[in-house]
């Protein structure tokens, strides 16, 4: 049995740093709580989770399949905005498999061949008593289902909203970030960043990235003065 993130021959992988020691949770610890325990005999075999864009959901499936190698158990990453548009053959014989995530649902959904592969591949998951978890932007009762058994499907487990982060979460999300990188982020350099920046945390650590690799060039610390220089601003 593998032990490890299973590897697609369309290349999908997962990021390293897509952790939950990298995520900043705010007010959605009770989540992260699940996904954790998942795996466990006393977890929940169906998680569903649902949220804005940029609200954390390809993360926390990431995380969540980080998490269950580390402990030897076998997972598959499927984000389906970047294989979606591939016949649902990935779907078959995954049952093997203990813990399967499957990212950006809405991409799919209304597609007959999807609708049947998933409907049939989540049947053969249940049977087996393989762990599931999926992401979409909205909850399952609100998407365009075709498919009446598809859409009793998605609603055996626990359903949970990813809520958004405030500004002080955001905050804390771009210290954590930086922390992760070996970065000296100073309390007034982060909520700069956090007002000037781009509002999307995805993009914002993008520009953490960078400012990093600045800093490093020019050997020197992060100030307000420093990041208008080297971002333009």
């Amino acid at each position: 049995m593998m032990s490890g993130p299973a590897q697609l021959p369309l290349g999908v992988g997962l990021r390293d740093d897509a952790t939950f020691a990298n995520f900043m949770a705010g007010g959605n610890q009770t989540l992260v709580d699940q996904l954790v325990r998942q795996p466990t005999p006393t977890g929940e075999q169906f998680l569903y989770l649902w949220g804005a864009p940029e609200s954390g959901k390809s993360h926390l499936l990431q995380a969540a399949c980080h998490e269950a190698s580390q402990q030897g158990i076998s997972t598959l990453y499927l984000p389906l905005s970047d294989i979606g548009h591939f016949p649902p053959l990935m779907l078959e014989d995954i049952e093997h498999l203990e813990l399967i995530a499957i990212d950006d649902l809405d991409t799919v959904i209304g597609r007959k061949r999807w609708e049947e592969g998933l409907f049939h591949c989540f049947n053969r998951l249940r049977d087996a008593g393989r762990r599931l978890i999926i992401a979409a932007e909205k909850p399952p009762r609100q998407l365009p289902v075709k498919l009446a058994d598809l859409g009793s499907r998605l609603s055996w487990g626990t359903t949970f909203h990813l809520k958004p982060l405030n500004d002080d979460e955001r905050l804390e999300a771009l210290k954590l970030r930086a922390r992760s990188r070996g970065m000296m982020l100073p309390d007034e350099v982060g909520r700069y960043l956090c007002h000037r920046g781009p509002r999307q945390l995805t993009t914002l650590f993008d520009t953490l990235a960078r400012l990093d690799e600045a800093s490093l060039s020019a050997q020197r610390k992060l100030t307000i003065p420093f990041v208008k220089q080297a971002l333009g601003w």
